[in-house]
């Protein structure tokens, strides 16, 4: 089974208020990167933090399961921990996206997923103009390794300590961190 991890866990610090919850286009921020994860994963686990409440609101009617990270301020790595641990047994590999990042095109994960598939490779990554970003694929050989994560920079020491990962050119979707990010997605 395929699976996908949302981090949805984030402070916000440098939006200045909970990001996940703005609206664009009469929806959350956060729903939207759900709903483009859904159709290609058997199994959603959403990994909030202090804002638990109000994004399971946000998400209400979506078949997703929730796993609380009760330290988020340890950062994006303890989410994806979290996330990591509350995978069913029979999971062979994740997806793991941001709850930030509500425009992934909608080719991007089909082509990772593909790239998955055809390589055999245990991490497949996007890189967009030499930058590795979201949504990453592991397999569940990797998960030991990111239940042990610790930081801010989410899995970025995994996928760099592993040479045959896979690297796949394809534009990586806009976060949602700044107001300036959140007015340019209203432009796109």
């Amino acid at each position: 089974m395929i699976a996908g991890i949302v981090l949805a866990a984030g402070l916000a610090r440098r939006m200045g208020r909970q990001k996940l919850l703005l609206s664009l286009e009469g929806k959350p921020v956060v729903r939207w990167a759900v709903e483009r994860l859904l159709p290609h994963v058997e199994d959603l686990v959403v990994v909030t933090g202090h804002d638990d409440s109000t994004v399971r609101h946000a998400l209400s009617g979506l078949a997703v399961r929730f796993a609380v990270n009760p330290r988020p301020e340890a950062g994006q790595a303890s989410s994806i921990a979290v996330g990591v641990e509350a995978l069913r047994p029979r999971t062979r590999a994740v997806l793991v996206a941001l709850g930030d990042q509500p425009k992934t095109p909608d080719p991007v994960v089909p082509a990772l997923l593909s790239a998955f598939a055809r390589s055999g490779k245990p991490i497949v990554v996007p890189v967009f103009q030499g930058v590795q970003g979201t949504p990453v694929i592991f397999a569940r050989e990797v998960f030991p390794e990111l239940s042990e994560l610790t930081g801010d920079a989410g899995a970025r020491s995994v996928v760099q300590a592993r040479p045959e990962r896979v690297v796949f050119d394809f534009p990586m979707p806009p976060e949602v961190d700044t107001p300036e990010d959140y007015a340019k997605l209203h432009v796109q």
